[in-house]
């Protein structure tokens, strides 16, 4: 693409609306005018959109991905997404969006360089006009590659990136220089005014959304609950509760395990879901911890749920025990959406997804006392205690964190910044 060069980001089969002007008297009808419609006039066209990141097997960045593609693709738009492949792809091939399949998982730096000479071909060929990473191995190829096509720049800051040395810093950096940041969460906006050389006016604040179709009461059927509560083998008489989340220390199940024995019930099952994802010592060190307290046939760790929505129907009350800063909790508000009681630490973003003691209790983080007495409150709750909560829940979650939200917002972004000034191009 030369310097200049104009790029048609018009979807395919739109035609702008075009009036003839001719001089009349005021009031009257010229020839060839077309009448103007009534109400708003309809949004500019969307910009051909290529989304990186590292692959699509699972997580809150790729299920945003896919989200956005979708919703580009249902308003007539182009759309491509780049990475390593996995599972998830197979939701791109259903509404026929174009995924291509490149080493964008690798931090090796020779692989990052010709990564973004894959890049800048891919956009030169599909006439990309703006690149949007989700992920900083890949955003660093996306940089240089639209660095030298003039395609618009824009990341999204899923997580508070560690920053242990100058070179690390040096690597995280990339995420602050898209033309737009987005950011997930209040917590992680002023995290990167903090923290990197943005202006205020780059980051947009768009909160990650859930799909209605999928987390909501009425969605999940009797079947799927027992099929999962017999996967588990889950105790018919038992209140349960649930605690989702790889497992890694600072999600704190230790600190759950701590409080369940604290709790001293023996009518409740606590199910601890999710992988180790090679963290062996760690789940061992939670099996011994459960011996430990004697909770062998009360405590349970089960590897990654592929249903959700039918986990949190089980549960009498959801729990996210995090020690470190959450970037958002997309836990707690798709357990919300279900009507589920949670339970939450005071720290990171997840304060932004609930109501302090309307939808949620709070507790300080590694407090396995102050949990136990949570977990208390939420488990002898009434009927009508918990109907109360839940439509209470519902009704935030459908206010502040859905999916078609969350689209909309990043469309929007696109809009702005393809109507913006474009950079100087750097020739091939």
């Amino acid at each position: 693409m030369e310097t200049g060069q104009q790029l048609n980001i018009e979807p395919q089969g739109y035609k702008p609306a075009v009036k003839t002007l001719s001089a009349k008297a005021d009031g009257e009808a010229c020839a060839g005018d077309v009448p103007s419609p009534s109400g708003p006039l309809p949004p500019p066209p969307l910009p051909v959109v290529l989304q990186v990141l590292p692959g699509l097997v699972t997580g809150g960045a790729e299920r945003g991905c896919i989200d956005v593609a979708v919703a580009l693709a249902n308003a007539g738009a182009r759309t491509l997404v780049a990475s390593s492949g996995g599972p998830m792809t197979r939701e791109l091939d259903r509404v026929g969006i174009e995924h291509i399949t490149l080493p964008l998982a690798s931090k090796n730096p020779w692989v990052i360089y010709r990564n973004a000479a894959r890049l800048e071909a891919l956009i030169r060929r599909h006439r990309v006009t703006i690149v949007h990473a989700r992920s900083r191995a890949p955003a660093w190829s996306a940089w240089m590659a639209a660095q030298r096509t003039g395609a618009r720049f824009i990341t999204t800051f899923h997580a508070p990136y560690n920053f242990s040395s100058r070179l690390k810093f040096l690597y995280n950096a990339v995420m602050a220089k898209g033309e737009r940041i987005i950011a997930i969460s209040s917590f992680i906006r002023d995290h990167i005014l903090t923290h990197y050389p943005a202006a205020p006016e780059q980051v947009r604040l768009v909160h990650r959304g859930i799909d209605p179709a999928i987390f909501g009461p009425d969605r999940v059927n009797q079947p799927r609950m027992i099929q999962l509560a017999k996967q588990w083998r889950l105790p018919d008489d038992r209140l349960v509760i649930l605690l989702p989340g790889r497992l890694t220390r600072w999600k704190g199940q230790l600190d759950l395990i701590d409080a369940v024995a604290k709790l001293g019930r023996r009518d409740v099952c606590c199910v601890l879901v999710g992988g180790d994802q090679g963290r062996h010592r760690y789940r061992s060190e939670l099996e011994r911890r459960i011996a430990h307290h004697d909770l062998g046939g009360i405590v349970h760790i089960v590897d990654h749920c592929s249903d959700m929505a039918a986990a949190y129907m089980l549960a009498t009350v959801v729990v996210s025990a995090s020690r470190e800063p959450e970037a958002f909790g997309r836990v707690i508000v798709e357990a919300q959406a279900m009507g589920r009681p949670v339970i939450v630490t005071d720290i990171g973003a997840v304060l932004e997804t609930v109501i302090p003691g309307v939808t949620a209790l709070v507790v300080p983080p590694a407090d396995p006392e102050a949990m136990a007495r949570a977990l208390d409150q939420a488990l002898n709750m009434t009927l009508e205690e918990r109907a109360t909560q839940a439509k209470q829940a519902m009704a935030h979650v459908a206010a502040h964190f859905s999916k078609d939200q969350m689209c909309r917002q990043t469309l929007e972004i696109y809009r702005e910044l393809a109507a913006s000034p474009r950079p100087a191009v750097i020739p091939p």
